[in-house]
């Protein structure tokens, strides 16, 4: 997230959603956007044009924004209204997405501010024109459980030497139910065991993603592997092995479909496939 210019006016700033290379006003005379008493609206920079709305400087302050983040419900209603305005200008044309909460202190500085960041905007509408992204995700099944094994019945323990009563059951409790050194032996053989299981399935599951995610490069003009997510614990046990964000021509959505079907099938894997979406994982840095 952008943090807010500290030079904000006392009543309103600048929000920028994004940038691209033109849009007509009336695509967003019907777009709330963050629910503010002003129009989402173009902001020409020149041969760019971003797309803006007046705020309230004081709902979006620093410190606004630090009890935004401590509230999950209004975080993701910024988020999403954001996110809302942005798909809207990216389905008339290639769009860049800023991050949430960027703001200048007014229009003047948002032209000054976002014209230094021409040039990269430029690349990045030549690169993402005519592209969406599809996200890939591939789970691991649990491996299989071993079966139940059989501990063999401890050694019986020798006759005491004593005739006494009390010593010979001391001596009986005493060595009752103690396993000899190789049912120790067989215990540690099948822990060893268990566990070269467990990493030659984690193994399998990484060369499988690989083959899924070179297969998809294959249809993508890009690609980016993005953090494995934790899994969740109320989430079937499952371990996620790849997630990562190809960047496809709009008109081959047919070839990804084909080809995650096709995937599934070789390589038994489960494996998510969303979209298309607007292209946040290629808009970065170039």
């Amino acid at each position: 997230m952008t943090a807010p210019d500290p030079t904000l006016q006392e009543h309103t700033a600048t929000y920028v959603f994004a940038v691209c290379a033109h849009i007509d006003h009336h695509a967003l005379a019907t777009l709330p956007g963050l629910g503010e008493n002003s129009p989402v609206r173009p902001l020409s920079l020149g041969a760019l044009t971003a797309v803006v709305q007046h705020v309230e400087a004081a709902r979006f302050s620093e410190d606004a924004w630090r009890e935004r983040l401590s509230d999950q419900g209004e975080l993701e209603r910024c988020a999403r209204a954001h996110h809302h305005v942005v798909s809207a200008v990216a389905a008339r044309g290639a769009t860049v997405p800023l991050p949430l909460a960027t703001l200048y202190r007014s229009d003047e500085r948002a032209r000054r501010g976002l014209r230094q960041d021409a040039e990269r905007f430029h690349t990045v509408l030549r690169r993402i024109e005519g592209r969406v992204e599809w996200g890939v995700k591939v789970y691991a099944a649990p491996p299989p459980r071993p079966a139940a094994a059989q501990t063999p019945a401890p050694s019986p323990s020798p006759s005491p030497s004593s005739s006494s009563p009390s010593s010979s059951s001391s001596s009986a409790g005493a060595g009752r139910g103690r396993p000899s050194s190789g049912d120790g032996r067989a215990y540690l053989d099948r822990k060893r065991g268990i566990q070269k299981r467990r990493e030659q399935h984690h193994d399998e599951a990484l060369r499988a993603a690989e083959t899924v995610d070179t297969a998809m490069r294959t249809v993508a003009a890009a690609s980016r592997h993005l953090r494995t997510h934790v899994q969740e614990p109320l989430e079937p046990r499952r371990t996620q092995v790849l997630n990562a964000a190809y960047l496809v021509d709009e008109k081959r959505y047919d070839d990804v479909a084909r080809t995650v079907r096709a995937l599934r099938r070789s390589t038994g894997m489960d494996i998510e496939m969303s979209g298309p979406w607007v292209p946040y994982s290629f808009v970065g840095e170039v």
